[in-house]
């Protein structure tokens, strides 16, 4: 893979340049493309196993190559997470029941350049009022996150607007995960923390490229990983949910990389 161009801020986090959003929209477009077409495949009975060899299918017939498959040993194309699952939950045999809520994660390589977003779907009938208002909140959480980006701002003004809007409808936000940047590689500086002070961290800069990605618990924060090693659940095995995009910072504002050409993005019942 090229090298990626740009400069290098003092905090390590790359500044990329013009030409290099068009490779992200090009590689987030896929993305958003396989959340949408997998939501027909999420109903009770159904495994994530399956619903994961779909996805496999279609990152393969989209021309594009899984960014998970082979990561530090990791085998699926996504990560799927069932109700109190919070992140990285491994495709298997389990199957859906009435009602489960789960995130499925993409991340893409397309060109070189990498897509990745998560969304939340349901399998069933209509969630439980207390599991339909845990996405809402996740989902108007990210968006109140992503609103606050923009050159000058700093990624602790992100996570000081998801932190007080979860907190204040008496959810808590995981400390233990982040948002990352990304670009031509699929991890790099910085971490962008989902909870924060105002002025703090990193100031941003036009050109710079990362995901914000919230997980929210009707409980309270607290994780544990499994002994997979991959699948982290809540402590007090409270409900969690997560929406994921990525970002890049205009001149402006904000450019979404991974939105759905549908429009699709919150689930509907």
């Amino acid at each position: 893979m090229d090298e990626p161009k740009g400069r290098l801020t003092r905090d390590g986090i790359r500044i990329y340049e013009d030409g290099d959003f068009a490779g992200m929209h090009a590689a987030g477009a896929v993305t958003a493309r396989i959340l949408d077409e997998i939501a027909e495949h999420v109903f009770p009975g159904q495994s994530t196993g399956e619903i994961d060899r779909i996805i496999t299918a279609k990152v393969t017939e989209y021309g594009t190559k899984s960014a998970t498959i082979g990561y530090k040993g990791y085998a699926h194309a996504s990560c799927i997470s069932v109700n109190h699952v919070v992140c990285h939950g491994i495709p298997g045999d389990k199957k859906l029941k009435n009602g489960d809520i789960l995130n499925i994660d993409v991340t893409v390589i397309k060109d070189g350049w990498f897509g990745d977003s998560s969304r939340m779907y349901v399998a069933g009938d209509k969630p439980n009022r207390r599991a339909e208002r845990l996405i809402q909140v996740t989902h108007d959480a990210l968006m109140k996150g992503i609103e606050a980006v923009k050159p000058g701002n700093t990624f602790g003004d992100i996570g000081h607007a998801i932190q007080t809007y979860a907190e204040s409808q008496r959810m808590s936000v995981v400390r233990d995960f982040c948002g990352h940047g990304l670009g031509r590689v699929f991890h790099s500086p910085p971490n962008v923390l989902h909870y924060g002070r105002p002025g703090t961290g990193a100031t941003l800069e036009e050109g710079m490229f990362f995901t914000i990605e919230p997980m929210i618990n009707l409980g309270r924060p607290e994780t544990k990983v499994l002994a997979d090693d991959w699948t982290a659940v809540t402590r007090d095995k409270s409900l969690s949910a997560q929406f994921e995009h990525s970002i890049g910072v205009t001149a402006d504002g904000f450019d979404i990389f991974t939105l759905s050409p549908t429009g699709t993005f919150h689930p509907t019942y």
